[in-house]
């Protein structure tokens, strides 16, 4: 159970997205389509799993002193390996995602899962964590470019990451009603916000029920 729990807390409960609000930049930036999202993902729940089973493997010989350098350095070294590997076997996505790959070295949600559990937890564990973050994100960046891509071009597609000419769906649902606004840096703010709205909204209600069942039951006792 305790493991099914460090799975699932980044999916919903610590979204690295919608809750944290950390990795922010990558993800409004290329989440103008599916197949961005997808490959961005993938990107980097590959680097989480990987950096938090190596910095929990070495956890007990890093120098304290030194942890945050040492953990930049095997960050950065996955990073090139995914960016070598995505060059070399998904170009199209490759050159979509541009230097939004390199820069999956300083985002926020793997620095800070390497600092606040892999450094302090097994290597299991460490990469339940990783995956768990990483669905989160790659969730969290599928849902907004989901929304931004339906609003600001009228449909929808998602090419194979692998072959960009093999085309797995392409939808034009109403072409002529698109507002090309969610298209640019704004619609994804706009769209990030209207997310948030909602399922903070969700939460308030869900907590104002949970008041209300208590005081109706300490009314009873009363």
């Amino acid at each position: 159970m305790k493991k099914l729990k460090i799975l699932t807390n980044g999916i919903w409960k610590e979204n690295p997205i919608f809750v944290m609000m950390l990795g922010m930049c990558s993800s409004l930036a290329i989440s103008t389509s599916l197949t961005n999202a997808i490959g961005m993902g993938m990107a980097v729940t590959a680097v989480l799993v990987a950096s938090n089973f190596i910095i929990s493997l070495l956890r007990k010989i890093i120098p304290d002193e030194i942890r945050i350098p040492v953990f930049i350095i095997i960050i950065a070294t996955l990073v090139k390996c995914v960016q070598l590997l995505m060059n070399a076997y998904t170009p199209s996505l490759y050159t979509s995602l541009g230097v939004f790959i390199p820069l999956i070295v300083v985002n926020c949600i793997i620095l800070g899962r390497a600092e606040s559990f892999a450094s302090k937890n097994k290597p299991l564990d460490s990469v339940l964590d990783g995956l768990g973050m990483g669905i989160g994100y790659t969730l969290a960046v599928f849902i907004i470019a989901f929304f931004r891509q339906i609003i600001g071009t009228g449909g929808l597609s998602f090419y194979n990451p692998f072959n960009s000419t093999q085309v797995f769906f392409d939808l034009h649902l109403f072409d002529e009603y698109a507002i090309s606004l969610f298209k640019l840096p704004a619609g994804a703010f706009l769209t990030l916000g209207c997310i948030l709205a909602f399922i903070n909204n969700r939460k308030m209600k869900k907590a104002l029920k949970v008041d209300q069942q208590l005081d109706k039951k300490g009314s009873v006792k009363k």
